[in-house]
């Protein structure tokens, strides 16, 4: 199972009814389909990273790579939020290569 995000562990202690809902479509969404699990991953990153979630790129970048995510493709989803979102994109984008 994936690192959930911190935020969830928030959620679970002021509302677990509410983490269940969340972690379950969460979980439905992100699961194989027609779209794998590691581009849908990728997908997220390249939200954090027009959204400006410095963090939220760093740890989906992990996600992504240990379901087997290339650095080629996670610079290429950095490459894709720089057109979409500039170079504040891009800088956000660049927590993904964070040590």
């Amino acid at each position: 199972m994936q690192q959930a995000p911190s935020y969830l562990e928030t959620l679970g202690k002021a509302d677990p009814k509410m983490l269940e809902h969340v972690t379950s479509v969460r979980e439905y969404v992100i699961a194989d389909g027609a779209l794998s699990a590691k581009v849908k991953t990728l997908m997220t990153m390249l939200c954090d990273a027009l959204l400006a979630h410095e963090n939220g790129v760093y740890v989906i970048s992990q996600r992504a790579r240990a379901l087997g995510a290339s650095e080629e493709e996670i610079a290429e989803t950095v490459q894709v939020a720089y057109l979409m979102g500039g170079t504040p994109a891009l800088v956000t984008g660049c927590n993904a290569f964070r040590e």
